[in-house]
């Protein structure tokens, strides 16, 4: 059977079986198998038992359920509304006002969450009725809060990374460093954007509330004490070298619980919740994982991979030109996919390509997340869009029409990492430096 024609089919097998309803994870299996069968006299059983044991018993995923866990217990805990009610004081003097504590608040709460669906959920709770209710325009609450909750694919602990860097065989530490730099970029670029709107548009902007007292401002920065404190304690330690992203998993989860139960915020049924949506979560990932995992080998056997890597290599691509093809591949994939599918169903395709091309696989993980964030708020498959529907009501695409300006933004930042991977770079050749 021709290479063109057995891609077809399992094209079709994947695209079937996903229109079927069938778990993104056991969708891969059934590839897997029947490119097993198609391709190869192999023991389909045996070669899926070997792997997917291999597959999951790494340790560094071990740092995915406690960074999870970490994230729910601050989902339920009081410190998220405190994180708001931080922000609010310390933005009412820039232009665009309170719109900022959206962008702020979905960044820092992305630093302890490490999801971006749990990151826009728990910004979102928050803002959208206060926001509302002092009269700022829909189309930039509901804008603002879209583009800034794919934060939590990016700054670290990022869940995305830690699967590429399982993924991979990548470090997870240099992943979570190099995803520091692009996700304070793309808070500048959000932040630099709302400022814009709100100066060009100050008809749409509430009136100007009274100024912020100093009394209010330290109140403020006590609330916000807690979760920087957290931040540093989880990405200082790594960055530090005092703790692996496992460790520091764990330190997280213990701070998490610690400053919760200060606050007398978590009492036994939330933390029952925590826990349990913790290991829902894990699990779904685990399948995906596994799936994958039996995939790669199965298409090792169609020789698919090398046969598409060397098609490539034959057009002479720069590094430039492949990955403006990257964008726009990955891009179209995540109108059906969501971000972890994407990245385990590709990375063992797409990789050896990217090696030959002489780019960096820790530049190109935080360049993959930066394209699998578009994923989040473009439709018909936009996780972000779906929370978001959730929370206001509104139509899939009319959150997606107020959600553009910042896919674009996203866009833009693609492209100034890829002129200035340095950006990306630079913290984790300095952490190798100690």
């Amino acid at each position: 059977m021709g290479i063109e024609f057995l891609s077809l089919i399992l094209v079709v097998v994947l695209f079937g079986v996903l229109a079927l309803g069938l778990w993104v994870g056991f969708a891969l299996i059934a590839v897997g198998l029947a490119a097993m069968m198609l391709a190869s006299n192999a023991p389909a059983e045996l070669v899926f038992g070997t792997k997917v044991w291999g597959a999951l018993n790494i340790w560094d995923l071990t740092a995915l359920p406690m960074f999870i866990w970490m994230g729910e217990i601050l989902f339920r805990s009081r410190l998220s509304s405190d994180m708001f009610s931080g922000l609010a004081p310390l933005t009412g003097r820039l232009p665009g006002r309170l719109l900022h504590a959206n962008i702020f608040g979905c960044a820092l709460f992305a630093a302890v969450s490490g999801s971006s669906a749990a990151t826009t959920a728990t910004v979102g709770r928050m803002s959208v009725p206060e926001l509302t209710r002092r009269g700022y325009d829909d189309r930039m609450i509901i804008g603002t809060l879209a583009g800034s909750g794919t934060f939590g694919f990016l700054i670290p602990p990022s869940i995305i990374l830690i699967v590429y860097g399982a993924a991979t065989e990548q470090s997870i530490a240099r992943l979570f460093l190099a995803g520091v730099g692009p996700g304070l970029l793309l808070a500048a670029l959000f932040s630099g954007y709302t400022m814009l709107w709100a100066v060009t548009h100050r008809d749409r902007m509430p009136a100007t509330e009274p100024a912020t007292t100093w009394a209010e401002k330290l109140r403020a920065v006590v609330l916000l004490g807690p979760t920087i404190l957290l931040i540093v304690a989880v990405i200082g330690s790594i960055y530090a070298g005092l703790a692996s992203p496992t460790e520091a998993a764990v330190v997280g989860v213990l701070g998490a619980l610690i400053l919760s139960a200060l606050g007398r915020s978590l009492d036994w049924q939330s933390t029952w919740a925590a826990l349990r949506g913790a290991t829902i979560t894990t699990c779904m990932i685990a399948f995906i994982l596994a799936g994958a995992a039996f995939l790669t080998v199965a298409m090792g056997y169609t020789g698919i991979p090398r046969a598409l890597a060397s098609w490539i290599g034959e057009q002479g691509y720069s590094a430039h030109a492949l990955l403006t093809a990257l964008v726009v591949f990955f891009i179209v994939l995540g109108m059906f996919l969501d971000g972890i599918s994407i990245v385990v169903l590709t990375t063992s395709v797409i990789l050896p390509m990217v090696l030959a091309a002489g780019i960096d696989p820790i530049w190109f993980g935080i360049f993959l997340v930066l394209v699998v964030e578009m994923s989040q708020i473009t439709p018909p498959v936009g996780f972000n869009l779906f929370v978001l529907q959730s929370i206001t009501g509104r139509s899939i695409f009319e959150i997606a029409r107020h959600a553009f300006p910042f896919f674009l933004l996203l866009v833009l930042a693609t492209a100034i990492l890829t002129l200035f991977p340095e950006i990306a770079l630079w913290i984790p050749q300095t952490m190798l430096a100690r």
